[in-house]
């Protein structure tokens, strides 16, 4: 008896961490989180209520990652929807001594080098932000709507692949979920499967 009670204990355990890396539905309440940029200052979700927020979970070592910044296709974007009042937020969600884990200072050197245009380039070596949304790869791009729901989870593009060269001939569907939002429409692709380097969370 005694073994069949330990047996359910670590099956409930297991089932819920495996919840706990499940992505939040669409449509439900985004989980708020409070993270440091590379300069130190603090950042919520829940102080931009009202505007649109775009969460990339970012690795500078992923060759996925590179694909978008190396052919300047995520700057693009990052500024495209910063300039209409969107909010991005980029997020490093990999532990100390893995890779993909930065400084602030190299935090600050990348968004330099790279000439990014996120709003803020987010710390979370503790991983909770990226554990409260399941990201599981990077690139893993979430769009929060003005109301705090998510609108959209998933992949950036249909191409799942490391290639820049195929970046042109993709359906991009974090500009296609921001242009339908923006222009009062339902999201036609709420949800994909996103693609990419695995997200190294910190062992708890």
């Amino acid at each position: 008896m005694k073994t069949k009670t330990i047996l359910t204990i670590i099956t409930a355990l297991m089932a819920t961490a495996v919840f706990a890396f499940d992505p939040p539905p669409v449509g439900s309440a985004a989980p708020d989180f409070s993270l440091t940029d590379a300069s130190g200052k603090t950042h919520s979700l829940s102080q931009y209520k009202g505007k649109y927020v775009v969460l990339e979970w970012f690795n500078p070592e992923c060759p996925f990652v590179k694909k978008h910044y190396g052919s300047g296709n995520m700057q693009k974007l990052q500024q495209q929807y910063t300039g209409k009042g969107v909010v991005w937020l980029t997020i490093d969600s990999n532990a100390p001594g893995t890779e993909g884990n930065i400084t602030p200072e190299q935090a600050q050197k990348i968004a330099e080098s790279w000439k990014t245009h996120q709003t803020a380039l987010l710390l979370d070596s503790e991983g909770k932000a990226g554990r409260a949304y399941g990201a599981k790869n990077t690139p893993n791009m979430v769009v929060v709507s003005p109301e705090g729901k998510i609108a959209y989870e998933g992949a950036i593009d249909s191409k799942a692949t490391p290639n820049p060269a195929d970046i042109p001939n993709s359906t991009n569907y974090v500009k296609a979920a921001l242009d339908e939002s923006l222009a009062g429409k339902p999201v036609t692709t709420p949800q994909t499967k996103p693609y990419g380097c695995s997200v190294k969370y910190k062992s708890s």
